[in-house]
């Protein structure tokens, strides 16, 4: 990870925690070529395949192209709903974050994704 990325983990993970409380489980910083975990809950166990994750994940890389011009508008963020959980991944420009949290009401997603989304797009990940 880059030392830019490195002065925003703070920024990052307090704009996670101020969206999502005490439902935030994890926070995963992700490029085409990096992947880095942030934050994990301390009662959650580390054997989490993030490779796995950080393959699918990546493919928002070219959903953002994939979904440019469509009526629908600009993509903004993918929630994938599990059964023990949440996983909301953001993405901006060539750079991206997915955050894991336990169940918590529909519009905090979106609040968080707007956090996050800000974040990402103030910093360069070179």
């Amino acid at each position: 990870m880059s030392q830019s990325t490195n002065n925003h983990t703070d920024e990052l993970l307090s704009a996670a925690r101020t969206a999502t409380g005490d439902e935030l489980r994890s926070l995963t910083y992700f490029t085409e070529d990096d992947i880095e975990q942030l934050y994990l809950r301390s009662d959650l166990s580390r054997t989490a395949d993030l490779l796995g994750f950080a393959e699918n994940e990546r493919n928002g890389f070219h959903a953002q192209s994939l979904y440019a011009d469509s009526q629908l508008g600009d993509y903004l963020f993918t929630v994938r709903v599990f059964e023990n959980g949440y996983l909301t991944r953001v993405i901006a420009n060539d750079h991206g974050v997915w955050v894991t949290t336990d169940s918590m009401e529909m519009d905090r997603f979106e609040e968080l994704a707007s956090a996050l989304a800000a974040i990402l797009r103030s910093f360069d990940p070179a």
